[in-house]
């Protein structure tokens, strides 16, 4: 008897890869987490849900910017809000959305997928240690860090150069799973000597 957790042969599918991630997420976690962290009192004609799903969208696209990503979805209007009736946004909404809304909706969103899907299938997260790890009794973890490069007369925090800003992502990985136990954004002269407390206090 074949278990929900097994394996099992690839089908062809109609749907996007952008839909199927959106399949794991259930139907109420957004506007819920909305309601909890204040984002829906600021969302008038621009839902919540359209804003993860722009976010989505372009990380899976790797875009480049603002007009890259609303220029695509223009383009893609009609698919886009087949997706649980999400809306393509503007530029200075999408901008603004991003600027003005709470972001831990989104941390909340990451946490409260993952243990949908884990009650869902208890293996999930949990998969074998890679070789190389067979000799260390507990699990292990890497902090690695990616700079992510700002706009100077926007993000002023972030002062990284003269005429430049930057900050940087640290992260805190787990090496069985390859997902993600906390992230931390600051200002990238930081190193991730001085923030591996940090991450290791958070989840």
């Amino acid at each position: 008897m074949k278990t929900k957790c097994q394996k099992q042969k690839p089908t062809r599918c109609t749907f996007s890869l952008l839909r199927q991630i959106c399949n794991f997420i259930p139907n109420h976690l957004v506007p819920q987490l909305a309601r909890e962290t204040g984002v829906e009192d600021d969302a008038r004609t621009y839902t919540p849900w359209s804003q993860v799903l722009t976010l989505l969208f372009a990380q899976l696209t790797h875009s480049l910017g603002l007009n890259d990503v609303c220029d695509a979805l223009a383009l893609h209007s009609s698919p886009f809000s087949a997706i649980r009736g999400a809306t393509a946004p503007k530029r200075n909404t999408l901008s603004y959305a991003n600027r003005k809304r709470d972001p831990r909706m989104a941390e909340k969103l990451f946490w409260r997928t993952l243990e949908h899907l884990q009650n869902l299938c208890p293996g999930f997260g949990r998969g074998r240690r890679p070789r190389f790890a067979f000799r260390f009794k507990r699990m292990i973890h890497w902090v690695d860090s990616t700079t992510l490069q700002l706009v100077a007369n926007c993000m002023d925090w972030a002062e990284h150069r003269r005429r430049k800003a930057a900050a940087k992502c640290h992260l805190r990985l787990n090496l069985q799973s390859f997902l993600p136990r906390s992230a931390l954004v600051d200002s990238a002269r930081h190193s991730d000597a001085k923030q591996a407390s940090g991450l290791w206090q958070k989840l």
